[in-house]
């Protein structure tokens, strides 16, 4: 059996982003939690994080843009 395609050519984990010019404004918001969190992040390759580090980052921005929507709901 084989996997069939949505008719999306947007794979996860694909490093794309819907809106390409939101990419720089991306990494600021990650550079800023990680340094909030302590979380040593360098430019370019982090693969030296722990999986609770970069769990952390993910995570911790995931949350503040979902507090962010739910202000703007108000």
């Amino acid at each position: 059996m084989t996997n069939s395609s949505s008719g999306s050519n947007n794979k996860s984990g694909s490093g794309r982003m819907a809106v390409p010019e939101a990419k720089d404004a991306m990494n600021r918001f990650k550079e800023e939690v990680a340094s909030e969190l302590g979380v040593p992040l360098k430019d370019g390759y982090n693969g030296d994080l722990t999986s609770r580090q970069a769990g952390s980052i993910g995570g911790e921005m995931v949350k503040k843009m979902i507090q962010k929507q739910e202000e703007q709901m108000r």
